[in-house]
């Protein structure tokens, strides 16, 4: 979701820049900076933006100045006219106001007019901004397409990892029967004591019981699975993804709960690490 794009264009009489850009954020949240007049098409520069993108916080910024050698302006005489009259329709209503003085006639509105026609100007203008708007946020699409494609690279060798570590840790859970009986029979033999074979036998399949991680080592298999599938498909994922990622950790931490072995509680250390690192990128995806 992190991403920045600058797009310029001129028209006759303006200089226009929009730059935009969107960090990481768990739903579409949007914020333009405007010029007073161009506030006014605000939601259609929303209503675009939520056309293309579905998560993040796009934060878009416009700027436009006058070329200098547009500055002559010239004086709209019907335009002062009107505020002549006014004024001096205010001075005989009330005989001790200040008459206007030569800044605050100027400032009277279309009395002064800059560069020719201004509504055709402002026009050009706003039809200008519009479909530069439109290329930032193409451009920002297509950096962040890029940069999903270095973070897709980055997930399928953290996915591959865990499928390793899934597949050392297998061949020792099929072995655990074996391993446990071992154990407790080793240890009577330390003891030097006479046990009931049969007991013997209960006590160590309710030691496998509790400690058979084979379920969990299937349950990390279907949700590395459905990952794989995800990142290979048109998103969004994300969410779902970061759904995942829980769930992968919520069956690492069982798997080194149960572990009564060195290796697995390694792997189980390993595959949480792992399933951080992802957890981290898929928090830059949409």
């Amino acid at each position: 979701m992190t991403a920045f794009a600058r797009v310029a264009g001129d028209t006759d009489v303006h200089h226009i820049v929009w730059e935009v850009r969107s960090v990481n954020h768990r739903h579409l949240e949007t914020q333009f900076r405007l010029p007073d007049g161009f506030r006014v098409f605000e939601s259609n520069y929303r209503d675009h933006a939520r056309k293309l993108l579905r998560r993040g916080k796009l934060d878009a910024t416009l700027r436009i100045e006058r070329f200098t050698d547009h500055q002559d302006a010239a004086i709209d005489v019907e335009k002062l006219q009107e505020a002549l009259a006014a004024d001096k329709a205010v001075r005989n209503l009330a005989p001790d106001a200040q008459p206007l003085s030569v800044a605050e006639l100027l400032a009277w509105p279309g009395v002064l007019n800059r560069g020719g026609n201004e509504k055709d100007g402002a026009e050009t203008t706003g039809a200008v901004v519009g479909e530069l708007f439109a290329t930032a946020l193409d451009q920002l699409l297509d950096a962040r397409r890029s940069e999903g494609g270095r973070i897709l690279a980055l997930l399928e060798q953290q996915l591959s990892k865990i499928q390793d570590l899934i597949a050392s840790i297998t061949p020792l859970a099929d072995s655990l029967l074996s391993l446990q009986k071992q154990r407790i029979m080793d240890r009577v033999a330390e003891l030097d004591v006479n046990l009931d074979p049969q007991r013997v036998e209960q006590e160590v399949v309710l030691l496998v019981q509790r400690a058979d991680i084979r379920e969990e080592l299937d349950r990390l298999n279907i949700h590395l699975a459905e990952a794989t599938q995800l990142i290979h498909n048109e998103g969004p994922h994300g969410r779902r993804l970061d759904f995942l990622t829980q769930e992968l950790n919520r069956e690492a931490n069982t798997l080194g709960a149960k572990s009564v072995r060195s290796e697995t509680s390694q792997a189980a250390v390993d595959l949480k690490v792992i399933i951080e690192q992802i957890r981290e990128q898929v928090q830059n995806l949409e």
